[in-house]
């Protein structure tokens, strides 16, 4: 619906809007150029130079949607900022939403209308982005107080003059041509023009300096037939014929229109016939398409009734087996839940019934008793270490008390 309603405001714009677009573009560049954006953006960021329709929609054109709407945030922030309002440049991680939200702000608080949903901008191209931008590039050249001025076209000359000189310069280029070029048999009979302006001039200008008196000719009307014979040929001037000369197209125009006309008849007689042919091809199949559907009614209504019957029973079905899935849900949880109470009394019947923690006890018991047994032993031997050691102290310290004889001092010859 949101198609035809488009092709509806396209119809009442007129033909050419699905082309008005390639025109704001145009003129977007052109500002664009205007305000030096290759070098305060391109150079800048390290981008390429924008065509002619860049940030057009179109399927004849290759377009990448993510590098066209980082494009349109960096160009409107921009934009915006030599427009005099402070905008921060958006960065590819931002949110296109929200940028695409504060332009649209900016933008009407210049003024500007906006009748258009933010999401026709997330695309990055199309006929509301070249708005946009159009709309910024224009506050950003008023800001610096940059107008255009209508151009100032020279004075055009009347059609016979422009035909005339068109004329003398396509003669004067043929002659000179002929010049340069080497003569043969048939240009050697050709008059210089340059030559006969210059004789007239000269003639002209004897004629002007004689007196305003009646002037008869004495020649014999006899030898001037002769010398008007002999000089003939050197009067013929031949013109050589050029395919981009706009006489020739006019003439291949006339032609190709007349084949046009002529074909015309001739097809139009046969699309005509081809014409009936069809309305009576499609009488008849509206007459049969009727006949059958008086034919079929009965079927029709027969089918219905079986369609309806068949929506009550899958309804029915969907219902049945809504309650079904349900229950297995419940049974499959009930069964997990016996699963678990069965391992558990499994594995307490087990603990249970075995006898190798008893064993492992009396094992351990054993051995320990076995490390007391010789840790014993080992606590006699040292014992007895001790007790020996002692005895041999004590023997030597009462060895030692009871000796009798103590050595006497030497006696020398000062004594």
């Amino acid at each position: 619906m949101a198609d035809d309603g488009r092709r509806g405001d396209e119809d009442e714009r007129g033909p050419g809007a699905t082309h008005q677009v390639f025109v704001v573009m145009e003129v977007l560049l052109e500002k664009l150029k205007v305000l030096n954006y290759e070098e305060e953006v391109l150079t800048k960021h390290h981008m390429r130079s924008l065509s002619r329709h860049y940030f057009v929609s179109s399927p004849f054109l290759a377009s990448n949607p993510g590098e066209q709407f980082y494009m349109f945030t960096i160009i409107a922030a921009w934009l915006i900022n030599a427009a005099g309002r402070p905008f921060p440049e958006p960065q590819e991680h931002d949110e296109p939403n929200a940028t695409v939200s504060s332009v649209l702000a900016e933008l009407r608080a210049f003024g500007v209308t906006v009748d258009f949903p933010p999401s026709k901008l997330k695309s990055g191209s199309g006929e509301f982005v070249c708005f946009v931008l159009d709309r910024l590039a224009e506050e950003a050249l008023r800001r610096r107080g940059f107008s255009f001025r209508r151009p100032d076209y020279p004075t055009e000359t009347t059609e016979e003059e422009s035909v005339m000189e068109d004329d003398a310069e396509l003669t004067l280029s043929k002659v000179e041509e002929e010049m340069t070029e080497e003569p043969d048999d048939e240009e050697q009979n050709v008059m210089d023009l340059e030559a006969l302006k210059l004789r007239t001039t000269h003639t002209e200008a004897e004629s002007s300096s004689r007196p305003d008196d009646i002037l008869e000719s004495t020649l014999d009307a006899a030898e001037w037939s002769l010398e008007l014979e002999r000089v003939l040929p050197q009067l013929k001037v031949t013109v050589r014929t050029d395919n981009k000369d706009w006489r020739i197209h006019v003439d291949q125009m006339h032609q190709h229109r007349d084949g046009i006309k002529s074909s015309l008849k001739e097809a139009k007689s046969y699309l005509d016939k081809l014409q009936e042919d069809i309305g009576k091809t499609l009488e008849k199949v509206s007459s049969r398409e009727k006949y059958i559907n008086n034919q079929l009614e009965l079927l029709i209504q027969e089918y219905r009734g079986a369609q309806a019957q068949l929506s009550e029973a899958r309804e029915r079905y969907q219902q049945a087996s809504g309650g079904v899935t349900e229950r297995t849900r419940v049974l499959a949880e009930i069964s997990e839940e016996l699963e678990r109470v069965k391992q558990e009394m499994e594995e307490k019947g087990s603990s249970m019934s075995d006898g190798a923690p008893v064993v492992k006890i009396k094992q351990s018991v054993t051995k320990l008793k076995q490390e007391i047994l010789q840790m014993e032993v080992r606590v006699g031997v040292v014992e007895h270490t001790l007790l020996q050691a002692q005895l041999k102290e004590k023997s030597i310290m009462t060895r030692d008390m009871h000796a009798t004889h103590i050595p006497e001092p030497a006696s020398g010859p000062f004594s």
